[in-house]
């Protein structure tokens, strides 16, 4: 069983969506193991405080580090020799696809959901590295922990109820998901592409690889100038869709 742990301040946020639809499914056939830690059974004193004024002044507060570290050592202890533990932060790498096949082949993960202005610095040697979700700003890392744990998860063996659902979805090679269709046939005159109709798978897989070619191109230039397209796809884009 893959071993997820969460530390955050706000244990609500976390344990609603991980325990609904297919992480939650995962959760019940025993394939994904999820504990929501949080963060403030770990601090002192009658008032169990967690952050405090940055040194140096400042807007905000800043976490606090012995409740986090140890919280993450706390962590470290139930989990499965090898588990990384990542802060979510934006100055981490930027989490994509490539990323969470690398941490789905791992034991484990511990996830540190980040609030206020930050963490006090001194907790970064505690960890073995920090993720971002992307170049915005989020008011903590927990919506970022729920996406890797919902990315990861779905690449664990038995997680996804069509084991072809995450080999065809977008980025897994580089590209954007083709278009998907379902009855009724015609919905306000608009008509589900005939192709898909045919019954001839052949002709149907190279529609969707098409598609998928022609709509990376179209919205995500940036993903398809790193494609190292073989002499099948160069031909196929420069069929019209007709000529299929």
């Amino acid at each position: 069983m893959y071993g997820v742990e969460v530390l955050t301040l706000f244990p609500e946020m976390v344990s609603g969506y991980l325990g609904a639809s297919i992480l939650g499914k995962a959760r019940e056939k025993g394939l994904l193991g999820v504990t929501v830690t949080h963060i403030r059974d770990y601090a002192e004193g009658k008032h169990r405080v967690t952050d405090d004024a940055p040194y140096g002044g400042g807007a905000g507060m800043v976490m606090k580090p012995e409740p986090l570290v140890a919280a993450i050592e706390a962590a470290r202890a139930r989990a499965p020799q090898g588990t990384r533990a990542l802060l979510m932060s934006p100055r981490g790498p930027v989490f994509d696809q490539a990323r969470a096949r690398e941490l789905a082949r791992e034991p484990g993960l511990i996830l540190v959901c980040g609030r206020y202005e930050g963490v006090d610095e001194r907790v970064i040697p505690y960890l073995d590295g920090e993720l971002s979700l992307g170049d915005f700003i989020l008011t903590g890392g927990e919506v970022a922990a729920l996406a890797v744990v919902d990315a990861v998860a779905r690449l664990l063996p038995g997680v996804l109820g069509n084991v072809e659902s995450s080999v065809s979805e977008s980025f897994e090679e580089g590209l954007l998901e083709y278009p998907h269709y379902t009855r009724p046939p015609v919905f306000r005159g608009a008509e589900v592409p005939a192709v898909l109709q045919s019954g001839d798978h052949a002709r149907i897989a190279r529609w969707r690889r098409w598609k998928a070619l022609q709509l990376t191109r179209a919205r995500r230039p940036e993903l398809f100038a790193r494609l190292a397209l073989g002499p099948a796809d160069l031909k196929l884009l420069a069929k019209r869709e007709e000529e299929l």
